[in-house]
């Protein structure tokens, strides 16, 4: 089994509780991938998790897209690198001011965390985008969250598999592109509709891909998770 010291396969940890999700961990490796835990696991079991994750080896991005007034989003940034996860995010709707104030406080921090941007909910369509005041496609506003990202100090973006190619050839290539909706080829789609590959998206230019049910709802996650990183490890290589 092939391990890294960047492992490019981030699991989305999408359980109730922290008992279904330590289950689930017991059976990957840390050398393999990363772990994802957002909101409803968070919420129910706290930073005794994220402590619990990182004893068991593992870095942890904390998926909670802070949106909120600058100090309170900074301070936020704070206690979360004050955990010592590897990522957290923030919503770039949230404007330059609250991004950089973000960055400001990860900077001071003893250890710090790579920060990224959430710019357009992937559930969101066009007509949603202008309910809200946000004229144009969801790629226009992609793009143009992006690069206010990037220029407020953001390591990166969460995006879509369909914007990754587009945000690559307008983006240096250090900015890093965290992509959901990805699926090896003949997996069920679930709720995901814009979806690509392990192998289509790192060829596109994503640089971490989140996984969830391909490999928490397999019947062996580990050997799920190996074929996917041995699908990619080559084209990481060129």
């Amino acid at each position: 089994m092939t391990e890294t010291n960047d492992p490019r396969v981030i699991v989305a940890l999408d359980f109730a509780d922290a008992a279904q999700a330590l289950a689930l961990v017991d059976r990957l490796a840390p050398g393999q991938c990363r772990l994802k835990v957002g909101k409803e696991l968070f919420t129910r079991s706290g930073p005794a998790l994220i402590e619990a994750l990182h004893e068991k080896g593992f870095e942890v991005f904390l998926d909670l897209k802070f949106h909120d007034i600058p100090n309170t989003v900074a301070k936020a940034c704070r206690a979360a690198a004050d955990l010592g996860v590897w990522m957290v995010n923030v919503h770039a709707l949230g404007g330059r001011r609250m991004m950089a104030a973000a960055r400001e406080a990860v900077a001071a921090a003893g250890h710090q965390p790579r920060l990224i941007a959430v710019t357009v909910l992937t559930s969101m369509g066009e007509g949603d985008l202008a309910e809200i005041g946000l004229q144009g496609s969801a790629e226009e506003n992609v793009r143009r969250l992006a690069r206010l990202a990037e220029s407020a100090g953001m390591d990166g973006v969460v995006c879509s598999p369909r914007e990754v190619t587009m945000l690559r050839n307008t983006i240096g290539a250090g900015f890093q592109l965290v992509t959901p909706g990805v699926r090896p080829a003949g997996a069920a789609l679930d709720d995901q509709t814009r979806v690509a590959t392990p192998q289509d998206a790192i060829r596109s230019g994503s640089s971490y891909l989140v996984v969830g049910r391909p490999i928490t709802r397999a019947e062996d996650p580990l050997a799920a998770l190996a074929a996917i990183n041995e699908g990619i490890l080559p084209l990481l290589a060129h």
